[in-house]
């Protein structure tokens, strides 16, 4: 509906998910994304693909990160 292009409300998409499943996980999303924008892109996933697990929001050792302690 905002999105001039598909691209675009592909890609907004993809923010909102994140963002919620960073809430739904305890996260403060602003901190969250700026963590992943920040570590992400140093990382060499293909090498190591399963380096991404680390960084996703249900993460524990993301959690950890953020000193948050699961349910």
């Amino acid at each position: 509906m905002f999105s001039t292009s598909t691209k675009g409300a592909e890609a907004s998409a993809a923010v909102f998910s994140l963002i919620e499943t960073a809430k739904s996980n305890k996260l403060n999303p602003y901190d969250y994304i700026e963590f992943i924008l920040d570590y992400l892109p140093q990382q060499d996933l293909v090498e190591d693909p399963k380096k991404l697990d680390w960084f996703l929001p249900w993460s524990e050792e993301i959690k950890e990160e953020f000193e948050i302690k699961a349910d």
